[in-house]
């Protein structure tokens, strides 16, 4: 990957804003990285992220047990 944090951590928002569609804020991390001297992925930028599906439903939460004294 990258030693400089800045970068990587660019690199992580560009990748969530990728697939959530927000190519507004894509362009803007994009200029970022290229001010830090990074070239941003094109190819992500232009390929439909598609959407995360489960198969299986998420399991509810645990209620806690009512405190006895």
């Amino acid at each position: 990957m990258t030693e400089d944090s800045m970068v990587a951590a660019l690199l992580r928002e560009r990748e969530g804003l990728v697939q959530r569609g927000l190519d507004d804020r894509v362009a803007q991390v994009d200029e970022q990285l290229k001010l830090r001297g990074y070239t941003p992925p094109a190819a992500e930028k232009s390929a439909p992220s598609e959407p995360s599906s489960t198969t299986t439903p998420p399991k509810a939460r645990r209620q806690r047990r009512p405190e006895t004294t």
